[in-house]
């Protein structure tokens, strides 16, 4: 698929028809691996929660209902960086104000080429910020180090699902 109709293609779905199988979730994730990030330090995590007793007990306990209404059907992959790493001098300083927003950066690039990796696999997704961490913490045996950001289904669409509208083009961007 061109780029350009890879990013038309994606959406946020919510009702998934099947789930994804894992050697397309383990390629999906391995693209995702090649987002740059600051000085290469590579600090994005991903925890896949794949299989179908694990999804039923992890939806349960660390998404509110409306996600785990929104999720079923479909796998999930917790993404997280490790903290105090990018955007930090080598003695442990920020180097700017933006501090640990530098890995939140960085884990964004990297969700950014999962979903459309996934999109351009025949999968679709949805990033979910609303979730309970310390349950995920818990539950992933995620270290203290890491920041947990979202928590993204991958599966199969049940319906198509229209473009939303985007902002006037004018409103979101400036030329000087």
């Amino acid at each position: 698929m061109e780029f350009k109709d890879l990013i038309l293609a994606r959406r946020s779905v919510r009702k998934y028809a099947s789930a994804i199988n894992h050697e397309d979730l383990e390629a999906i994730l391995k693209a995702a691996q090649k987002a740059p990030s600051w000085k290469n330090q590579q600090t994005s995590r991903c925890y896949a929660v794949e299989t179908p007793e694990t999804l039923e007990d992890f939806r349960a306990a660390a998404l509110p209902s409306f996600n785990q209404n929104s999720s079923a059907q479909a796998a999930l992959i917790v993404t997280t960086y490790v903290k105090n790493v990018v955007g930090f001098s080598d003695d442990g300083a920020p180097v700017n104000e933006i501090g640990n927003g530098w890995g939140a950066y960085d884990l964004g690039l990297h969700d950014a080429y999962l979903i459309l990796a996934a999109r351009d696999a025949g999968y679709d997704t949805l990033i979910m910020g609303i979730r309970d961490a310390d349950v995920i913490r818990a539950k992933l045996s995620i270290p203290e180090n890491e920041e947990i950001m979202s928590v993204i289904a991958v599966g199969k669409s049940a319906a198509e699902v229209p473009a939303r509208p985007r902002k006037p083009f004018d409103e979101v961007v400036k030329f000087f």
